[in-house]
């Protein structure tokens, strides 16, 4: 759902940036590259510590490089196979970073294992969700669900709810269990998003495979 509507609002909003950047000769992977690092680099630097209001204030500024790169990629009319596949696997590895910099807080000074447990849960089903409907479509299949919590979803929860728990330590009182409440929606969400695509997947193949069977009896008659 956020995915759908974000994403068309936020690409208008940035397109002015992205025909500014072609300009001055910058190109989609470099953009692509840069806004990895930076949601690294923000993710690892400041959450082991538990700065995470100014760690979720510097990754939701490279967040927008994944808007960003795309929209040059249609201006300059240079989207491309590659790009799509970077752009996919450098999103997996910027989400291990979010979530592994928020699951050494809780390892470490944050003192919570069951908390990082959680966490480290929000990664990796994260990453599997993903994963269900790319090897899906890889073997034919449409996978025709988006299901509860996808990508989007995951980023605005725990972003969000992460930088305002961050503001505990201004001296706003009782706002950082917003963040143990972020992890465990998202996590309870990806589990049923990777129930439903699961789920779909299955009937979808075996449809495919009952149609297959019929189409063969059909060429044998």
């Amino acid at each position: 759902m956020l995915n759908k509507y974000a994403r068309a609002f936020f690409t208008r909003v940035l397109t002015p940036f992205a025909a500014f950047l072609l300009r001055k000769g910058v190109s989609p992977d470099a953009v692509t590259l840069l806004g990895t690092a930076g949601v690294m680099a923000g993710a690892l630097a400041f959450y082991p510590r538990g700065e995470f209001f100014w760690g979720t204030v510097v990754i939701t500024l490279f967040v927008f490089s994944d808007l960003v790169d795309g929209n040059m990629a249609r201006q300059a009319g240079v989207s491309s196979r590659w790009g799509a596949f970077l752009d996919s696997t450098l999103d997996r590895v910027a989400d291990a970073g979010i979530f592994g910099g928020l699951a050494m807080w809780y390892a470490g000074r944050g003192d919570d294992l069951v908390l990082c447990a959680v966490t480290i849960f929000c990664l990796a089903s994260g990453q599997v969700v993903s994963y269900t409907k790319a090897r899906g479509e890889a073997i034919g299949l449409p996978v025709n669900v988006n299901g509860l919590i996808e990508r989007a979803e995951r980023l605005v929860i725990t972003l969000t709810l992460c930088g305002f728990a961050g503001l505990h330590k201004f001296g706003v009182p009782g706002i950082q269990y917003l963040l143990p409440i972020a992890l465990w929606v998202v996590a309870a969400g990806s589990l049923i998003t990777l129930i439903q695509r699961i789920v779909t997947v299955r009937r979808e193949s075996a449809e495919a495979d009952a149609a297959a069977a019929t189409a063969g009896q059909g060429s044998n008659a």
